[in-house]
């Protein structure tokens, strides 16, 4: 089947025989060429596409992260609000200690007088 593909060439010369079998190396290199760039670009294609998805994910792990974030910073607020409360309640009930030790040694002190007096 080749010689009927190479009949079209019957009776050229020399010279225009040798331009064309030029010609058609330069084609064969060329379409090489073009095979190597198209599986390169196909391979880089493949590679962004990679990227874009790492790129994609890093961004939703991001936005999680920054929830999570956002989430404990609201808890860490409310739980200093909550010790602060618990804190101001500590010094009140204190407050409230002394006041009673207080008084609690004043009727001590009432007692020891009264039985002292009681004694006489």
């Amino acid at each position: 089947m080749s010689w009927a593909v190479e009949e079209w060439k019957d009776g050229l010369s020399p010279r225009v025989l040798q331009k064309i079998h030029e010609l058609e190396s330069q084609v064969d290199k060329l379409k090489k060429e073009r095979q190597q760039r198209q599986y390169q670009l196909e391979t880089l294609e493949a590679a962004l596409q990679k990227q874009k998805q790492k790129v994609e994910n890093e961004k939703n792990e991001s936005a999680i992260l920054k929830r999570e974030n956002q989430s404990l910073m609201e808890l860490c607020d409310n739980l200093e609000k909550a010790k602060q409360k618990i804190s101001h309640d500590l010094q009140v009930k204190e407050s409230q200690v002394n006041i009673q030790s207080g008084h609690l040694n004043s009727c001590k002190k009432d007692i020891e007088r009264l039985e002292q007096e009681l004694k006489r």
